[in-house]
């Protein structure tokens, strides 16, 4: 391989000025010892002694995730699946589509080199049942679905097979945690591992009642409860929100409903529980706000109360022309 060979002292400035002008070859290492350094040129240069060294080769590292499925997949099916990833602490979860399924171990192998983490699962179905989990295949890496995914701070415990979370949605988590005050009493009846509640507690001086179907959701809460450093306190129940509300001697000055495709069937329990002048934050799949909003205003009438909506944004798109939908309503009595 030519090369060009300065003394040890001047390898470092000479490897600067030789990449500024395009004429040092990247592909291979330079060598060094104890009085010299070697440094690989594409092509002979005048004023530098040019000698020939055999050198190691650098190893190739993909660049991107194109790289590794380039000639397999076409640009459009690698950029579908890119933006299909959901990474959860070192575990991977991919979305491919029935047209690559035959593909799916070299898609998952490409994406465990690519991402580096511990291990890839496909989505083996969308999210069914009360506690709200979905099927995978392991298609790359360890197969072991335990993680520590990091957030604001926050570090939550989950097991991808027995719970849902998704990361999407942490800019929305953040957003709440902002919008809360110190003092405040609050329930998040869909809480899940506790999401919304870790992050509002590590933060604010609340007290925060979290309810969850799904026993082992419910189960990693009281773990991430420990793991955390909390400014507030939460209290952890598992069951069906409606059915243990009723046990409750206090009313909330927040309400968190994310639960988007049931929220509304629980409308009458959170009118029941809130505060007057308390906010809930409702979440809802749709394709507008209209539906949400006259949903909360049905179920406040119903509950000889109104409100006032004083935000409501788009969270994440779930579907073409559909969106998770957020709705933060003030509460008050007629």
């Amino acid at each position: 391989m030519k090369c060009v060979k300065v003394p040890l002292k001047q390898t470092n400035d000479t490897r600067i000025k030789l990449m500024e002008n395009g004429l040092m070859n990247m592909e291979y290492r330079i060598k060094t010892d104890s009085e010299y350094g070697y440094i690989p040129i594409n092509e002979d240069i005048d004023d530098y002694n040019i000698v020939d060294i055999d050198l190691e080769p650098m190893k190739k590292v993909p660049h991107n995730f194109a790289e590794l499925l380039d000639g397999e997949l076409t640009n459009e099916e690698i950029e579908n699946l890119r933006t299909s990833f959901d990474t959860i602490g070192d575990i991977v979860i991919l979305e491919i589509p029935d047209e690559l399924l035959d593909k799916k171990q070299l898609i998952g192998d490409a994406a465990f080199k690519f991402t580096k983490r511990k291990a890839i699962y496909m989505k083996k179905s969308a999210i069914k049942g009360t506690t709200r989990v979905r099927d995978l295949e392991f298609l790359s890496g360890t197969d072991d679905s335990v993680t520590i995914h990091k957030e604001h701070g926050a570090r939550l415990k989950l097991d991808v097979r027995e719970v849902y979370f998704s990361p999407r949605l942490a800019t929305e988590r953040k957003r709440v945690m902002e919008s809360v005050k110190n003092g405040e009493n609050i329930i998040d009846m869909f809480c899940g591992i506790g999401p919304f509640p870790i992050v509002i507690a590590r933060n604010k001086n609340v007290n925060i009642t979290a309810v969850d179907i799904n026993e082992s959701a419910i189960k990693y809460l009281d773990e991430n409860i420990r793991l955390n450093k909390l400014k507030g306190s939460i209290k952890t129940y598992c069951g069906d929100v409606r059915e243990v509300s009723e046990s409750f001697k206090t009313k909330f000055d927040r309400i968190i409903m994310n639960l988007p495709g049931l929220a509304y069937t629980f409308l009458d329990v959170s009118f029941n529980l809130i505060e007057d002048g308390g906010i809930i934050n409702y979440y809802e799949f749709s394709d507008s706000y209209e539906t949400g909003i006259k949903r909360l205003t049905d179920a406040a009438d119903n509950a000889g109360k109104e409100i006032e909506i004083i935000n409501t944004r788009k969270v994440k798109s779930t579907s073409p022309g559909e969106w998770h939908v957020a709705i933060d309503a003030k509460v008050t009595k007629k």
